[in-house]
C-alpha cells in the first residue's frame, strides 16, 4: 500500500525525521533501509537503537531519563512502546489529513476490477492507518479483504503477510501476483512465493529471479501481470528499475 498504491512513504519518512528529531537524532539516507518499508515496531526499534531511546523528549511524555548504562529492559521496552505510539499517531495524522494516490494506481484497480479479478490489499502498517487509507484515498476500491501488520505474527520482510493473503484467497502463493516497491515487501512476497512485480518508490530494490520491474504502475495492465505469472522461473523483464 504504502509507496506503491498511495503516495504515502514520503509522509512516514517525514514521520520518522520528526520523532527521531524529538530523540535528539537526524535522519539521513543511512537510516532509510530501517524506516522506508519497514513496520512501525522495527523503525521505533532502530531509533532506540540510535538513540539510546529517550521516550521523555517525546511530545506528552512524562518519563524521566535515565543513564543509557542505567537502563533496564523495562526501561528499553516502554521507551520502544513511546516511540511506536507516537510513530503511529503521527503517521495516522498525516495520512488521515490526505494521502494521494500514485501515478496509474486508479486505473489499474479500474481495469482489475473490471475484469473480475480478485485483489487485496496487504500492508505492513498498522490496521489504524490501512482503514484511514481504505476509507480515504482509496474510497470504493472493492478489495477482497484487506491485511495490516496487526493481522499476521510476523510482518514484512517476513512471508507471513502474503502467505496470509494466499490463504484467504483459498489460492497457492505461486498464482499470485505481489505489486511491491521495497526491499521488504519484496522480500516478503518472495518468501512467500509469489510472483513479484517491483515498481520502486525511495528505495531501490535489487534485481532478482522472480522479479519484473516497472517504472510505474501507468506502465501495469492485466497483460503485464499476466506475464508475471507465466514464467514459472521468471528472469527480469520489462523496464529496468530507474
Amino acid at each position: 500500500m504504502d509507496g506503491t498504491l498511495v503516495d504515502t512513504e514520503v509522509l512516514w519518512w517525514e514521520t520518522a525525521r520528526e520523532v527521531a528529531a524529538g530523540l535528539g537524532h537526524r535522519l539521513t539516507d543511512a537510516d532509510a533501509p530501517e524506516v522506508v518499508g519497514r513496520a512501525v515496531a522495527d523503525t521505533a526499534a532502530h531509533l532506540i537503537e540510535v538513540t539510546s531511546g529517550d521516550p521523555s523528549t517525546l511530545p506528552g511524555a512524562a518519563a524521566v531519563r535515565a543513564p543509557a548504562p542505567e537502563r533496564t529492559a523495562a526501561d528499553r521496552a516502554a521507551a520502544l512502546e513511546r516511540t511506536a505510539a507516537e510513530l503511529t499517531d503521527s503517521f495516522f495524522r498525516k495520512v488521515d489529513a490526505g494521502a494521494p494516490l500514485r501515478p496509474g494506481a486508479a486505473a489499474l484497480l479500474t481495469s482489475l476490477e473490471a475484469a473480475g479479478v480478485p485483489f487485496a490489499l496487504v500492508s505492513a502498517s498498522p490496521r489504524s492507518v490501512v482503514d484511514a487509507v481504505v476509507a480515504g484515498a482509496l474510497a470504493g476500491v472493492d478489495f477482497a479483504f484487506t491485511l495490516s501488520a496487526d493481522d499476521t505474527v510476523r510482518t514484512k520482510p517476513h512471508p507471513d503477510p502474503y502467505r496470509a493473503a494466499a490463504e484467504r484467497f483459498a489460492a497457492d502463493p505461486a498464482a499470485c501476483v505481489a505489486v511491491e516497491d521495497s526491499p521488504d515487501g519484496t522480500a516478503s512476497a518472495d518468501a512467500a512465493g509469489c510472483a513479484v512485480l517491483v515498481v520502486p518508490s525511495l528505495l531501490p530494490v535489487a534485481p532478482g529471479r522472480g522479479r519484473t520491474f516497472a517504472r510505474s504502475l501507468e506502465e501495469v495492465d492485466l497483460g503485464v501481470l499476466t506475464d508475471c505469472l507465466r514464467r514459472p522461473n521468471p528472469e527480469i523483464q520489462g523496464p529496468k528499475p530507474a
